[in-house]
C-alpha cells in the first residue's frame, strides 16, 4: 500500500499498461526507459535574452550606457562609453553624444495664453532646435509616433526671455519637455532620446479616442520615474481646466 511518506506517492507518471504507479507496470515502464522517472525534476533552461552590443564597434554592452544621435534621420544609437566620448565635443557632425542629465525647471514661466498658441491635441511637447538653422520644433507624442511644427520665432524668444535656462539648450539632443496633463504644470531639461521613450510608451498604449487609462498610467509612471532623477518629489499643479 501506497502511503504518504513513500517518495512514488505523488508525481509518478502512470504506467503503459494501466495500472496506478507502483506495481509491475511502473517497474516494467522504468525498466525500458530509464530516464523516465527523472522528467518530473528537469525544468526548462531559460533562454537568456541577447545582449546588446555597441552599434559602432560591437563590444558588449552594460545595461547602462551612452546613446548618440544620428542627425540626419534622428535614430538613437547605443554606444560604449569609448565610442560615445570620440563625439563629446563634436559639433554639426553625423553623431551627437545624447546627455544623461534631467533638470526640473520649477520656476518656469508659461501662460495659459503661451500654452494655447503652440494649439496643440495633447498635453505633452517637447521643444527642441534642429536642424543647421536651429529651427525651434514643437514635437508631441501620438498613437502614430511623434509629430512635429514649427515654432514661431516670437512664441520662442518670449518663453525663452522668461526662462533664461533655455539658453544653454543643446541643439538637437536636448529638450524642453512640458507636461500638462490633468492639473499638473512641470517642465524639465532632457536628453532626446527621454523624448523618444515617452513617444514610444504613447503609441504602445494608446487605446481609442482619448487614449485610455492604461496609457495614462504609464505616462504618469514615466513622470514618476523622471521626477526621481531630477532629484524632484512631487510635480507642479495649477487648478485649472484638464484638457486642452
Amino acid at each position: 500500500m501506497v502511503g504518504p511518506d513513500n517518495p512514488l506517492a505523488e508525481g509518478t507518471e502512470p504506467s503503459e499498461t494501466g495500472h496506478g504507479s507502483t506495481g509491475e507496470g511502473c517497474l516494467l515502464m522504468n525498466r525500458e526507459n530509464p530516464l523516465n522517472s527523472l522528467r518530473r525534476f528537469v525544468r526548462p533552461v531559460a533562454q537568456e535574452s541577447p545582449r546588446e552590443v555597441c552599434e559602432l564597434c560591437s563590444q558588449p554592452l552594460a545595461p547602462q550606457h551612452r546613446h548618440l544621435l544620428e542627425t540626419a534621420n534622428r535614430k538613437v544609437i547605443c554606444a560604449c562609453d569609448g565610442c560615445a566620448l570620440r563625439f563629446q565635443e563634436v559639433i554639426g557632425g553625423r553623431f551627437q553624444l545624447i546627455p544623461r542629465d534631467v533638470v526640473a525647471l520649477p520656476n518656469f514661466q508659461m501662460e495659459d495664453a503661451q500654452w494655447e498658441d503652440l494649439a496643440l491635441p495633447i498635453n505633452l511637447v517637447f521643444i527642441f532646435a534642429r536642424g543647421p538653422q536651429r529651427s525651434m520644433t514643437a514635437a508631441y507624442p501620438s498613437p502614430a509616433g511623434v509629430t512635429e511644427s514649427l515654432l514661431t520665432l516670437r512664441n520662442w524668444e518670449a518663453l525663452a526671455a522668461q526662462n533664461l535656462e533655455l539658453m544653454n539648450l543643446k541643439p538637437e539632443v536636448e529638450a524642453l519637455l512640458i507636461n500638462r496633463v490633468g492639473k499638473t504644470r512641470e517642465y524639465f531639461i532632457v536628453p532626446i532620446d527621454v523624448c523618444f521613450a515617452l513617444a514610444g510608451l504613447i503609441r504602445k498604449y494608446w487605446h481609442g479616442l482619448s487614449g485610455g487609462d492604461q496609457v495614462w498610467g504609464e505616462v504618469g509612471r514615466f513622470f514618476v520615474n523622471l521626477r526621481k532623477q531630477a532629484g524632484v518629489s512631487a510635480p507642479g499643479l495649477n487648478p485649472i481646466k484638464v484638457y486642452a
